[in-house]
């Protein structure tokens, strides 16, 4: 410890939408230990479900308001919303900005996803030490636009956090003579008995036919486009059942389209974002998540501690948290598979309930404590 006096961290991030992420920063706020280190966290955007989920001893601080504080009146909002655009470009270009209005000097900066890397990097405060946390498949299609700046930005780190073993794999075998700092992975943590208890908050009322439930942001990565095809398929053949999605985000309106189109507005729900989606999970037959890439996904943890049966597409840290046809059904990223495994599992009842049995004592293999110690250690010696 610095003199026996509190480390002081800063967290930056964009905003507070509901998604792993940001639940992975809110386990560290509240777990990490307060009489070692003195914590704040600086949002670009103050908005979001959990925007108010910040524990009273973290200090909050952000550089412009949210959605929800702006005008309703579209034509002033329209106004208010380019004038914040403005002030984050200016903020991102001027790290002064920031730190005006953060009126103080940190030990540590930590950067939990890429898209925090440059305003921690460009810290007008060349003393801290610089902590990087990377959740992404860096071999996705969709994600090449970003890889360059990210590349240059790694070596700069002091110390590297890698969000599951899959991640920093796909990293080093596809750019192996990337200069990447001291790392680590870390996987997120679950508050278990949280968890169990907000799966009770209250009881969802649910068709009577076999439901299937996903919870996730809507991003056309997420692959509920390719859900819907073969839910749309599965109905066609006779095989009633029921999709319940959680969740907003900008394929929302996509979604309702092809809903319409098809047929399904009915059978495919769209719920939008959800502060408790798990009543939905533990009382719904299934869990499934059709993504076309993953880190290692809260929700996927999650599931299985509410002993639900999963079928998920096997991509980035998921296989290390599923066994196939054990503990969860694990398929590859086409409509084709994702119609076969849910057919199956409306269709072969011992199947899955040989995946259920299997779950009983799942979450011994979630380890909070550990998790929490492994980055106080981290922040620690860093500074030694």
């Amino acid at each position: 410890m610095l003199d026996n006096k509190k480390i002081k961290v800063l967290f930056r991030h964009r905003s507070m939408e509901m998604g792993g992420v940001e639940k992975v920063v809110l386990s560290m706020l509240n777990n990490l230990n307060p009489e070692k280190f003195e914590m704040t966290i600086c949002l670009n955007i103050n908005q979001g479900e959990l925007r108010n989920e910040i524990p009273k001893h973290v200090r909050k601080v952000y550089l412009t308001d949210g959605k929800e504080d702006l005008s309703k009146n579209p034509a002033i909002q329209k106004i208010q919303l380019v004038k914040r655009n403005i002030r984050l470009r200016k903020a991102l270009k001027n790290p002064k900005i920031a730190d005006k209005l953060l009126n103080d000097t940190y030990d540590v900066e930590i950067a939990p996803t890429y898209a925090a890397f440059a305003p921690v990097l460009n810290s007008s405060n060349k003393k801290s030490k610089k902590i990087g946390w990377f959740h992404s498949d860096i071999s996705i299609p969709k994600f090449q636009p970003l890889v360059s700046e990210i590349l240059k930005q790694i070596p700069q780190f002091d110390y590297f956090i890698f969000g599951s073993q899959q991640t920093k794999d796909v990293l080093v075998e596809t750019y192996p003579d990337l200069k990447i700092p001291e790392n680590q992975v870390i996987l997120n943590a679950i508050p278990i008995d949280e968890l169990k208890q907000k799966a009770q908050a209250f009881q969802p009322e649910l068709p009577n036919k076999p439901v299937f439930v996903s919870v996730a942001r809507l991003h056309s990565r997420k692959g509920f486009h390719k859900l819907m095809d073969a839910h749309a398929r599965l109905l066609k053949d006779g095989f009633d059942h029921h999709i319940i999605v959680i969740g907003d985000g900008e394929e929302m309106d996509n979604l309702k389209r092809q809903a319409e189109t098809l047929g399904v507005t009915e059978s495919f729900q769209l719920l939008g974002s959800s502060m408790n989606p798990y009543p939905y999970v533990k009382n719904a037959d299934f869990f499934i998540l059709p993504s076309e890439s993953e880190a290692w996904p809260l929700i996927i943890a999650d599931a299985l501690i509410l002993q639900k049966p999963i079928i998920s597409t096997n991509v980035g840290g998921i296989p290390e948290m599923i066994e196939h046809n054990k503990t969860g059904y694990l398929i590859s990223y086409e409509t084709d598979e994702m119609y076969k495994a849910m057919k199956r599992f409306l269709t072969e009842p011992q199947m899955v309930s040989n995946i259920q049995n299997n779950l009983h004592d799942i979450e011994k293999q979630f380890d909070n404590q550990k998790i929490f110690d492994a980055v106080e250690d981290i922040i620690i010696n860093i500074l030694k």
